[in-house]
Formats: C-alpha cells, sequence, structure tokens
C-alpha cells in the first residue's frame, strides 16, 4: 500500500531534539513533507531574523531520515497556508503551532488533522539502524555532539562516503573530565537521538570508557575499519591508537557544505 503523503509546515530553525521527535512521530503517519518558511515570514511572524539561514535550514532538514522532501514557501506564503499544489492526506502539529486557519484550510482541502501533545513527543527512543550495504567499510567516529549543527551534518555526510558510519557520542561523566563543568550541554542519551536521526549515520552509540579514548569498548565490539576525524579531533592517541589497533586513520578538513557558513558548538553554545 502506497503511504499516505502527510506535511508539516514550520520555521525549523535552530533544530533540536524536539523538532526531531515530532518529524520522527510525524513519519510514522505517512510519506512526509516538510514545507519550511522563508527567513522573511520568520521575520514577521517572530520579530527576529532566523538564527539560520533558510538555504542551511534545507541542507539539515534534508538530511534527517524522517523527512522525504523539504519544500521551502516563498516570502509571500503566510506560515499558516497551504499551497494549492500541495497535496496531502494528513496535516501533523503541535500544541504550539495548531490554530484556527490551520483547521480550516485543511477541512476545506479534506486533509486529516494530527496534532501531537507535548507528552507524546518526550524521551529519545533508540531508532532502528540504517541500511546497511553489502560489502561496505564501517567507519566510526567520537565527539560530543552538544550542539549538533549543519557542520556536524557535513561531517557526517563525508565520512559515510568511506562507509557505513557509526557515531559514538561521548558520555556524559566523561565530557566533563575533558572539557570541564558546565558541559554537555545536552544529555547523553539526547545527543545519541539526535545524531542517529540524521540519515548519514547507521547508528549512533553512547561511549562507556573514559579520556580521549572513551569509544575504545565500542570500537572493540563494533571492528571497524576507518577511524575518521577532523582536523580539530586529530589529538589524544587516536593516531596512535589506530596504528596499534590495525585501523585506517582518517583526518578530514573542516569544511562547511557548499554555500552554507562555517558553524562551532563552542560558538552556538557561547562557552
Amino acid at each position: 500500500m502506497k503511504p499516505k503523503p502527510v506535511i508539516v509546515s514550520g520555521a525549523f530553525d535552530d533544530i533540536r531534539s524536539r523538532d526531531l521527535r515530532f518529524l520522527e512521530e510525524a513519519a510514522k503517519l505517512g510519506e512526509l513533507t516538510v514545507l519550511l518558511w522563508a527567513d522573511g515570514v520568520i521575520q514577521q511572524r517572530t520579530g527576529k531574523a532566523p538564527k539560520f539561514p533558510l538555504a542551511e535550514r534545507v541542507y539539515f532538514l534534508k538530511a534527517v531520515r524522517h523527512v522525504r522532501r523539504v519544500i521551502a514557501l516563498d516570502e509571500t506564503a503566510s506560515p499558516d497556508s497551504l499551497p494549492k499544489d500541495i497535496a496531502a492526506d494528513i496535516w501533523a502539529d503541535v500544541e504550539t503551532t495548531a490554530n484556527a486557519e490551520r483547521e480550516k484550510i485543511a477541512l476545506d482541502r479534506k486533509i486529516s488533522r494530527r496534532i501531537f501533545k507535548t507528552d507524546e513527543l518526550k524521551g529519545f527512543p533508540k531508532l532502528p539502524p540504517m541500511p546497511s550495504s553489502p560489502g561496505k567499510k564501517k567507519v566510526v567516529v567520537t565527539g560530543c555532539y552538544d550542539w549538533f549543527h549543519s557542520g556536524h551534518v557535513r561531517f557526517c555526510e563525508e565520512v559515510s562516503g568511506h562507509g557505513d558510519l557509526y557515531v559514538i557520542v561521548g558520555h556524559d561523566a566523561n565530557i566533563r573530565l575533558l572539557k570541564g563543568e558546565g558541559h554537555p550541554l545536552i544529555p547523553e542519551d539526547e545527543r545519541r537521538y539526535v545524531v542517529s536521526s540524521i540519515r548519514f549515520v547507521k547508528e549512533a552509540l553512547v561511549s562507556s570508557g573514559d579520556g580521549w579514548l572513551d569509544a575504545d569498548p565500542e570500537i572493540k565490539r563494533l571492528k571497524p575499519d576507518i577511524y575518521a576525524v577532523n582536523e580539530d579531533g586529530d589529538k589524544g592517541g587516536k593516531r596512535e591508537y589506530c596504528e596499534k589497533n590495525g585501523l585506517e586513520y582518517l583526518v578530514l578538513k573542516r569544511t562547511p557544505a557548499p554555500g552554507l557558513p562555517k558553524r562551532s558548538s563552542t560558538d552556538l553554545r557561547g562557552f
């Protein structure tokens, strides 16, 4: 049976776990299309410019495993309207964005409404691994991923070109050990969930070791072919670890996706 077309409409500026949980649940209803608000519409609606420009928001959303397609609305489109050329069986929403105008449009177009309550979007479930390709190598990356952004998406995209990508996020206590009090900003289960929501990632796990090589137990279990890092992560004895354990060590330059700004979790966090 062909999946039902499902739509959601929103700004999706500064995408966090709550947005990904909503997209995950909406995608369970059918084939999900995101109608993405233009920068000027966000400015008009909220009184301030979006934190991330339209091109960056499109890039991030297209990388989310739950999303089938992204349609960027033009500057004249109301955030509560629905373009006439968009066909849908279900319009999914959250309590905070559902309103009478959307209800009326859905009723006129004979589109079912599904409003998700806050309680329905709690928790960070373990997502099933993405499908593997026969004969592909296993690649592992490690890190904090404390404020996930388009730079992380790009890194995952590039690394996944070398094989099935496993991301091991550092557990909370070890992140504090390495970076100091106040870190991490986001708990380990939430960080694992956010990373696993990206289609380039086969599976995300939480480390169980300590120090710069806190992912050693997971690496020994996964038995990857390649350990990949970006230039900033080329430290902590990782190169020597790979030489000792017979892993290919891959260092990638930290470059954003074409046309997008360079992002840093430190800059976004402010510390």
